[in-house]
């Protein structure tokens, strides 16, 4: 499967718990439901996945945390704010960079409709056609 179709599905699985709850609970919340709705999709996940540091010859095993890792593929940050601040997408772009990813998804469900500000789509060096890594 091709990333872009995966961030796709993603999307469609974050929109549908969005139409479902609509906005104002807890990020928690959200996450629980994303990964329920993933799962009935058929599509794997690591729930709160710790990245890993290393500073001057110092490894720092759980330097960060990630809400998703998808297909061990896709990072997903989950957000209920009442608006995406710049540095939001910059830790989603740093977790990326950390663990050589190239796609992120940003969501922020405190929103109305999900799809008219709630979904950011982060890449660093996606080509068209890049696959999903296989185990």
């Amino acid at each position: 499967m091709k990333i872009n179709d995966l961030t796709w599905k993603i999307i469609g699985a974050a929109i549908e718990v969005h139409k479902i709850l609509g906005p104002g609970l807890l990020e928690s919340a959200y996450e629980e439901c994303l990964c329920r709705e993933l799962a009935l999709r058929g599509i794997r996940f690591k729930r709160q996945f710790p990245l890993p540091l290393e500073y001057k010859g110092i490894k720092i095993e759980k330097a960060y945390q990630l809400d998703l890792l998808v297909e061990n593929t896709v990072v997903v940050e989950i957000k209920s704010v009442e608006a995406l601040h710049p540095i939001f997408e910059a830790q989603t772009l740093t977790y990326m960079k950390l663990g050589n990813w190239k796609a992120g998804l940003l969501f922020n469900f405190k929103v109305e409709v999900l799809k008219n500000g709630g979904i950011n789509r982060l890449v660093l060096g996606l080509g068209e056609n890049d696959e999903v890594e296989s185990d």
